[in-house]
């Protein structure tokens, strides 16, 4: 069983150079004295990987990689895949193996898989939430440095969608780059002259007559930034299908109805990367 979801891209250069660092900062210069101090060499080991609360699990294949990092014998067998929902207690894995390895691991797999899923989880949450409208959910730049491509994998694996992964993939001017350029019509003419055929330019707006003015220039996507309810539906009604809407702006599961309920696109929300709680995952003896 192949521990991805199949629809949810991750590159295994990630995961391994991911979990490279990850085993490098723990493991240090002398790696885990504990456990070399405490268990005979080539002791055989086995635990069991539980989710011991509801959610969305994301970050097994780290996991994985994580066991077989220290030790490449390892056997893995797993009971779920990422994206699986589980209602209660679930088994995930069992490993078995170099008990040194296993233990030099634990954490470093448990770090990966709560964070994620939590993530998932809260997407999951979010995305449900906003089912009964056309918007999707979307994450934002707002991740830890590092773990990027992992936290937009576990977006992917909660139901949510991506936005760009960084500033080289996607034009998105904002009100700086407007104040620098002075002003957003040669704001938007040179980015339009620079740019490939490939490439969106998306225009963020704080009021209408930005709005008025992204239209008149074509621009393929505008950010509503920080716009009540109420504008935000004056403003979709005012683009009418002519480019893409996402609302931005502090928006959570709790607030998230009532913007989709606006007909916007996309609802994009840093807090699903930035301050989700961690999925309560344990390495049990069984």
């Amino acid at each position: 069983m192949s521990l991805l979801r199949s629809d949810a891209f991750l590159s295994p250069l990630e995961i391994e150079a991911a979990v490279t660092r990850a085993l490098e900062e723990d493991l240090g210069r002398a790696g885990d004295i504990t456990s070399i101090a405490t268990v005979p060499e080539d002791t055989p080991g086995r635990a069991v990987l539980n989710a011991r609360q509801p959610g969305v699990i994301a970050g097994l294949p780290l996991v994985a990689a994580s066991f077989k990092r220290l030790a490449p014998e390892i056997e893995i067998i797993p009971h779920a895949r990422d994206g699986v929902a589980i209602t209660g207690r679930t088994k995930l894995l069992t490993i078995s193996g170099d008990a040194r390895a296993i233990l030099g691991a634990e954490r470093v797999a448990l770090n990966f898989l709560g964070h994620l899923s939590g993530i998932a989880t809260a997407t999951a949450e979010f995305a449900h939430r906003i089912a009964h409208t056309k918007a999707r959910v979307i994450c934002t730049r707002k991740t830890m440095p590092g773990l990027r491509s992992l936290q937009k994998y576990a977006i992917r694996v909660g139901g949510g969608f991506n936005h760009r992964f960084g500033l080289d993939d996607g034009v998105l001017i904002k009100d700086n780059h407007i104040a620098f350029a002075g002003g957003i019509k040669p704001a938007v003419e040179r980015a339009r002259a620079a740019i490939g055929h490939l490439v969106k330019i998306e225009l963020e707006v704080e009021n209408f007559a930005q709005l008025e003015e992204a239209l008149r220039l074509g621009v393929d996507a505008i950010l509503l930034d920080n716009m009540s309810v109420e504008e935000m539906r004056r403003a979709v009604a005012l683009v009418a299908g002519r480019a893409v809407t996402e609302a931005s702006g502090r928006i959570t599961p709790q607030s998230a109805p009532a913007v989709a309920a606006t007909g916007v696109d996309l609802l994009s929300s840093g807090w699903l990367t930035h301050s989700v709680t961690t999925l309560d995952i344990g390495l049990d003896d069984r």
